[in-house]
């Protein structure tokens, strides 16, 4: 990967922290923070920012709102997920209404994700 910690982008990564949108507050909040596998929040992956990265289980999780949906964006997430998928990592795309209609269902698809990474080491 490019540099793993890109210190160009390091204050953005900070001030995404800060000001996580609601569906990120709730998927870390009340699921990742506690997770028994480590997640972080805004992470510095090259020249990107993950919403959520486990290095244990090589998964990225981006939670898409609807400015995802226009071809500029849809291009850009792809490009960026062929980059990032160089290194052996996973990127898995929820839109945020799941996170609204179907918050169980999105933290048992994280959980089969995070699952079928380690019986791949194995």
């Amino acid at each position: 990967m490019e540099r793993k910690h890109n210190k160009d982008i390091v204050p953005t990564a900070k001030m995404l922290r800060k000001n996580m949108t609601k569906e990120e507050k709730h998927l870390w909040y009340d699921f990742l923070r506690t997770y028994p596998v480590r997640f972080s929040r805004q992470k510095v992956l090259g020249r990107y920012i993950a919403d959520f990265y486990c290095a244990k289980a090589k998964l990225i999780i981006e939670l898409d709102g609807s400015g995802h949906y226009t071809d500029e964006k849809r291009q850009y997430d792809e490009e960026r997920t062929a980059f990032l998928e160089k290194y052996g990592l996973t990127v898995i795309r929820i839109p945020n209404t799941e996170i609204h209609k179907n918050f169980r269902g999105v933290c048992e698809y994280i959980d089969y994700f995070v699952a079928q990474s380690f019986s791949q080491l194995r």
